[in-house]
């Protein structure tokens, strides 16, 4: 998987291919088919990995600001997610490109929906109304405007996170 993601990321979609990722990873190439019978079985499971870790850091987050002011917790969790996508910033843009054209992965649905729930609960514990949507609209909210700066190659990530907490925060009803 590592040698995939290093591929991926530093030669593009079009350089990863069964026999160069055996060959990076030093196995051979019926090796590497026992585990993943083509290109897309170990792009899917990149894409996994990576919806994984995301829903990991959220989760984690959440947890960290179980007892904190919901302030403090929409600026961790904004915080959060601009940390994910600018740790792999290349190999998340080209995966995400990718996942287009597979099938749906119910795995990723899955996860999305645990950070949803985390974040839910989050939210009802400050009493926001309808936390189930708002959790939804906070995700969609934070993502949309965090991926597309990072991908047109915002670098100052506190003036970015300074950018969504309000527009977060308003959304929740919380002004200054």
């Amino acid at each position: 998987m590592e040698a995939s993601a290093r591929i991926l990321t530093h030669g593009g979609p079009d350089a990863l291919t069964t026999n160069f990722v055996a060959k990076t990873a030093g196995v051979s190439v019926g090796s590497l088919y026992q585990y993943f019978p083509s290109k897309d079985a170990i792009i899917a499971e990149l894409i996994r990995a990576m919806r994984q870790s995301m829903r990991d850091d959220i989760i984690a987050t959440v947890a960290f600001c179980a007892d904190r002011p919901l302030r403090f917790s929409i600026a961790r969790l904004v915080r959060a997610v601009i940390h994910h996508h600018t740790h792999a910033n290349r190999r998340i843009d080209v995966l995400e490109h990718l996942e287009l054209h597979l099938p749906p992965d119910p795995q990723a649905r899955q996860m999305r929906d645990e950070m949803r729930g985390a974040i839910a609960q989050m939210l009802a514990r400050h009493h926001i109304p309808q936390p189930d949507q708002a959790a939804s609209d906070l995700l969609n909210l934070v993502f949309g405007m965090a991926h597309p700066a990072l991908h047109d190659g915002e670098t100052n990530f506190d003036a970015l996170a300074h950018r969504i907490e309000p527009a977060a925060l308003g959304y929740l009803g919380i002004l200054s």
